[in-house]
């Protein structure tokens, strides 16, 4: 575990040397997730102004549970944007094949051979979000809170890495994995929103089939004291069997890898 640790800083050093070369770049790539963000938010705030209410859920607590799911978001796009792109930029290309070769784990490479900073953009907009909707409504950020944000923001970004693993290994049958990681991945969009307010069976797939929901919904309720349920704590359990589950799939997937031929 060291070893990859030290590997993982080394990489994460040469990346930022690059990106530091291009620092116009490296803004443009920030703020361009920033802007995206924003345009949402001024949807829900323009919706929220016509409707004080929607089913009892007021204007900073969805602002809390969009937050929550865009800093799990935020990790997921930070640490494993490669998922996106390892069949157009890898398989087809041949490049997957210096995975192969060297004496690290291939899926590590991959994950590690870039850091992707435009989720900067959606880390500084989660984190203001959350800060901001915690204040008005009075969320008192313990030691025991905060040790539990930090554990549900790890857990969402990792259930977010785990389903784009899942999906994205796809890329080694069918070369473009994006659409079938895009089918699964847009219903985090319902997640930034109370599950509560939908039909029951919208509510049951984002808890346990694509659980986004464990990213966003009961960590917010479980904050603002609304909802002391279970629930509010799976999210580490389900991270921890959805990687499992990733990387199973992932090793079925490599050794079906039979190269581009050239």
């Amino acid at each position: 575990m060291s070893r990859y640790l030290t590997l993982y800083g080394l990489f994460l050093n040469q990346r930022f040397k690059i990106l530091m070369e291009y620092r116009v770049n490296f803004v443009i790539g920030a703020s361009s997730t920033v802007i995206l963000q924003v345009s949402g938010l001024l949807t829900i705030w323009v919706v929220m102004s016509q409707i004080p209410s929607l089913n009892g859920w007021s204007l900073y607590q969805i602002l809390l549970i969009y937050g929550l799911i865009t800093l799990a978001k935020s990790i997921n796009h930070m640490f494993a944007d490669n998922l996106w792109t390892i069949g157009r930029s890898y398989i087809r290309t041949g490049a997957f094949d210096r995975f192969l070769v060297r004496p690290i784990d291939p899926l590590f490479h991959l994950l590690a051979d870039r850091f992707c900073h435009d989720g900067v953009g959606n880390f500084l907009v989660g984190s203001a979000l959350v800060v901001v909707s915690a204040r008005a409504l009075g969320i008192v950020w313990t030691p025991a809170n905060l040790a539990f944000l930090f554990i549900m923001v790890l857990s969402g970004g990792a259930i977010f890495i785990a389903l784009n693993l899942i999906t994205g290994t796809s890329a080694f049958w069918l070369m473009d994995a994006v659409p079938v990681m895009r089918v699964v991945f847009d219903n985090h969009l319902f997640a930034q929103y109370p599950l509560n307010i939908y039909p029951k069976a919208i509510g049951i797939l984002l808890t346990w089939i694509i659980p986004y929901g464990l990213a966003s919904y009961y960590p917010a309720t479980h904050l603002m004291g609304s909802d002391t349920s279970w629930l509010a704590w799976l999210a580490p359990l389900m991270a921890v069997i959805l990687l499992l589950i990733g990387y199973r799939v992932w090793q079925f997937g490599l050794r079906h890898y039979a190269g581009t031929g050239s």
